[in-house]
């Protein structure tokens, strides 16, 4: 065997070889030696076998060959990816979890500007809903819930007066806490209860999104100034607390409460159209996200969205008195069906 050895190295050296990789059997075991020459870099070919440094590091590695080689291809196609993804003004956080958004894109082929919300959220707001509609207060909790928004109504009519684009920003701050607080509530108690809600989770989360969204389209219009903002953190904590306690005592009367809410939101969105046509407040061009969110023509104006959101109004106000007719019948919101996708 020595004699093996010490011919296969200096067949290696005549040859220019930097190493010489030598194998033989012997109890039962395999022995392997690399003799490293000239250079460090191990590489060569030996009987039209590639060789040297891959199969060094096939030796000094448990894995096999073919999941070295994947590995490596994935490293670097993922290296590939995070530089193109880096380029340009738009820096993508990279994620070890491999989460990345799909490309989306408008109708027309532009791409997708909004992270709040999808295209498959968006639609065309239902403008022949009638608005005069008003429930007529019939026993004790109709009237309480009526005079207590009656009540709430007197210290926003003296704050704002008929800055209706600031009272809009802070109503809709308030009218998207129920449907929120309503969802939430309704959830746990499916969850304790093992039941269905009948649809009416998903019901008033959308009612609290929509009016979220109706926020986000106010606060492009007005921006608000700081005493204003520290008004809403007020406000929100207040009225938060306090729906939280009524829909935990009374959802009937929460229901109410807020049907009663809508309807005087629809009045307060039917004055500020007033302004708008008497040329009081001007009718701007209509914020981009409002175009996205509620499929607006291009050219629409603050007067086309001060009426969708009305509308949007209108519906909440339905939705809301109906969840309390259900209340008041002695039922649950899960023995009827939620209007779902009624805006």
């Amino acid at each position: 065997m020595n004699r093996f050895v010490v011919r296969s190295v200096m067949r290696g050296l005549i040859n220019g070889r930097s190493y010489c990789s030598c194998s033989s059997i012997g109890n039962g075991q395999v022995y392997r030696s690399a003799i490293v020459g000239r250079s460090l870099e191990l590489s060569g070919q030996r009987n039209g076998v590639a060789f040297g440094g891959f199969e060094w590091r096939r030796m000094m590695s448990s894995s096999p060959a073919s999941v070295e080689k994947a590995t490596s291809e994935k490293e670097d196609k993922t290296e590939n990816s995070v530089m193109e993804e880096t380029k340009g003004k738009e820096v993508m956080a990279a994620s070890y979890w491999g989460i990345s958004r799909p490309k989306i894109t408008r109708e027309d082929g532009t791409d997708w500007p909004w992270n709040c919300f999808m295209p498959w959220e968006t639609y065309k707001a239902d403008l022949s809903i009638d608005l005069n509609k008003h429930h007529k207060p019939k026993n004790f909790t109709d009237k309480f819930a009526y005079r207590t928004v009656k009540l709430l109504r007197i210290p926003t009519d003296i704050f704002f007066q008929r800055r209706y684009g600031c009272r809009a920003m802070m109503l809709e701050t308030v009218a998207a806490v129920p449907g929120m607080v309503g969802g939430m509530l309704l959830h746990l108690k499916s969850l304790r209860k093992f039941q269905q809600s009948g649809g009416w989770i998903k019901a008033l989360l959308e009612e609290a999104e929509n009016e979220r969204m109706h926020l986000m389209t106010m606060v492009e219009l007005v921006k608000p100034k700081w005493y204003e903002r520290l008004l809403v953190l007020t406000v929100q904590g207040v009225f938060f607390n306090a729906f939280f306690v009524v829909y935990m005592l009374s959802p009937k009367l929460a229901h109410r409460i807020v049907g009663y809410l809508e309807e005087e939101a629809i009045h307060s969105y039917t004055e500020y159209l007033k302004d708008i046509d008497s040329g009081a407040i001007e009718n701007v061009p209509a914020p981009a996200i409002a175009i996205d969110y509620w499929r607006l023509p291009k050219a629409a104006t603050l007067k086309d969205v001060i009426t969708v959101i009305r509308a949007d109004e209108a519906h909440h106000r339905d939705v809301n008195h109906f969840a309390s007719d259900i209340h008041f019948q002695g039922k649950e919101l899960r023995e009827a069906p939620a209007p779902l996708g009624y805006h």
